[in-house]
């Protein structure tokens, strides 16, 4: 282009060396903030790609329609071929399909760094690409269209808005938008044909918008006959898109990558990092609910969305990211679906020390003062006394109905019928030695729990001779 045609070559190539580099930083910032920490998986590294659209996008088509603008206000008293109509556009395109290569390709090396497999899905890098040139190509007709100082402005945040509604709306029309759900779910995700369909209708609609739009201008026939064909291509992709299912549990024919021993741990394969921590963590649980209802000896991720149930023995675990403090988030979730919650009565407070000591934590001292010498009898259990405890009181603990009682309970004022605890060690306000003002009964003997123990055999002579 020349200087009496609205923009410069000068101009162009500057604009589109700053266009390039905005997108590559916007791109690499906005895909890395969706990213999931500590997760490599190359659908995780796609998906972050196609999510930077979401601002790199608006950022493509305000450019385009500046260029846009300015081009309609040189070329209005003009004739045009439908190659000199499509060539500025598909100009735009080169470098803004250019600048997502670069960030997809910034991201498959730091993938390739860490040892990642099998590559990208090539439908989800069409897709990407394919969304962007929707982007531009809607830009450049808002610019054409409105050629004022503003469409620019009109052309980003039109946009923005379009598609950011399309992606949060009704399940169809969220898969005619250039995105993918959000949050991502590496354990939930489109099948790979879902993104080649979804290419095709990117490509399809944007084919037949230019095409369409220099048909308009040109007058020319056979761009027409192109947008049409354009568009059957579309509507073919919309079919297919809308009738393939919308999301597929990955954890039904998933690989798992597993830890063995000492229990199994198994989460998806980008995920392996966090192995070590969850098996720590999931072992000390496990061991604790040994000859409980609740024993397991395999831990397994499933997606938050999937209801299928874990087989006996069997946990299932929703690991989102392996940000710190994963496995603690992970075991709180599970140990709290042990049990009921019991709002609004004791038993609540009783609940929360033993979910205390099975999320490893500092056992709280309740509200009531009940709960508090609960709490300090409980503390003084050795570990082995604690899980004997939880075994015989466990579906008292799941169904909220855990007593005073139950923590040493006071056998002077309900003496049962046997040791409810053969364990239980002296009470805060006990003391299992004889007073001061008090002389010591010759062969009687105490149990930790405070029950006088039977006399020893002789023991009644000796108190009948004095």
């Amino acid at each position: 282009m020349d200087s009496r045609k609205g923009v410069s070559r000068e101009e162009l190539k500057q604009g589109a060396v700053v266009l390039l580099a905005v997108l590559l930083v916007l791109g690499l910032v906005s895909a890395w903030s969706v990213l999931i920490p500590g997760v490599m998986d190359w659908d995780n590294i796609v998906v972050a790609v196609i999510g930077s659209l979401r601002l790199t996008g608006p950022v493509a088509a305000a450019f385009a329609a500046w260029v846009a603008a300015r081009r309609r206000r040189a070329d209005r008293l003009r004739a045009l071929t439908t190659w000199q109509a499509v060539r500025p556009p598909l100009a735009i395109l080169m470098v803004v399909v250019g600048a997502f290569g670069a960030t997809m390709t910034v991201l498959a090396v730091r993938a390739l760094i860490t040892g990642e497999g099998d590559g990208p899905l090539p439908g989800g890098v069409a897709m990407g690409a394919a969304g962007l040139s929707l982007y531009v190509v809607a830009g450049w007709v808002v610019g054409w269209v409105a050629p004022v100082a503003v469409a620019p402005l009109a052309a980003g945040f039109g946009t923005y808005a379009l598609f950011t509604w399309l992606a949060g709306g009704a399940p169809w029309a969220d898969r005619l938008a250039p995105a993918v759900h959000d949050p991502y779910d590496a354990l939930r995700m489109m099948p790979a044909a879902a993104f080649t369909d979804q290419a095709l209708w990117l490509v399809g609609i944007t084919t037949a918008i230019l095409l369409g739009w220099a048909a308009l201008i040109t007058r020319q026939t056979l761009a027409l006959a192109a947008a049409l064909i354009a568009l059957l291509a579309a509507g073919t992709g919309v079919a297919r898109l809308l009738g393939e299912p919308q999301e597929v549990a990955a954890s039904e024919n998933i690989a798992y990558t597993c830890q063995e021993w000492p229990i199994v741990v198994c989460v998806h394969p980008g995920m392996r990092g966090g192995l070590g921590e969850l098996g720590s963590t999931f072992t000390t649980i496990a061991a604790r609910l040994a000859g409980t209802p609740a024993a397991f000896n395999r831990v397994e991720q499933r997606s938050r969305s999937d209801t299928e149930e874990a087989g006996k023995g069997v946990v299932p675990i929703h690991v989102d990211d392996l940000d710190a403090g994963y496995a603690d988030r992970a075991a709180s979730e599970f140990v709290e679906g042990l049990a009921r919650p019991c709002p609004g009565s004791p038993a609540g407070g009783y609940r929360a020390i033993v979910v205390a000591w099975l999320r490893d934590e500092p056992l709280p001292s309740g509200p009531l003062p009940e709960h508090r010498r609960a709490a300090t009898w409980f503390a003084r259990l050795t570990e082995t006394q604690r899980r004997d405890w939880l075994r015989m009181f466990f579906t008292d603990f799941a169904t909220c109905r855990l007593q005073s009682r139950y923590f040493g309970g006071d056998v002077r004022r309900e003496p049962p019928a046997a040791p409810s605890y053969p364990m239980n060690p002296p009470y805060e306000h006990e003391d299992t030695a004889p007073s001061r003002h008090e002389a010591p009964t010759p062969g009687r003997a105490r149990r930790p729990g405070g029950a006088p123990a039977s006399a020893e055999p002789g023991g009644s002579r000796h108190a009948a001779r004095r």
